[in-house]
């Protein structure tokens, strides 16, 4: 009996913390989004182009070529210089 009574307050302190850090979000808004990009009425929610409207900074120096594809997005053709 005692084991099923530490097996439930363990259960209930795990979904406890995990409610805890679940309503914890590290950014607000829009994922991909710089602050303010865009808004909950802009039906398309696509940013513009380039690193100055990405929420997060690029992790590596930004190309000709990556601007390029950031550009020609959401279309299916790459850039013409690939």
């Amino acid at each position: 009996m005692s084991f099923m009574i530490k097996l439930a307050a363990l259960a209930a302190a795990g979904y406890a913390g995990f409610r805890y850090l679940s309503g914890k979000k590290s950014h607000s808004g829009q994922p991909a989004f710089a602050s303010g990009e865009t808004d909950k009425e802009n039906f398309s929610q696509v940013r513009d182009a380039g690193p100055k409207a990405m929420r997060d900074k690029p992790k590596r120096e930004w190309t000709t070529a990556d601007q390029q594809s950031d550009e020609s997005f959401p279309a299916s053709d790459p850039p013409g210089n690939y």
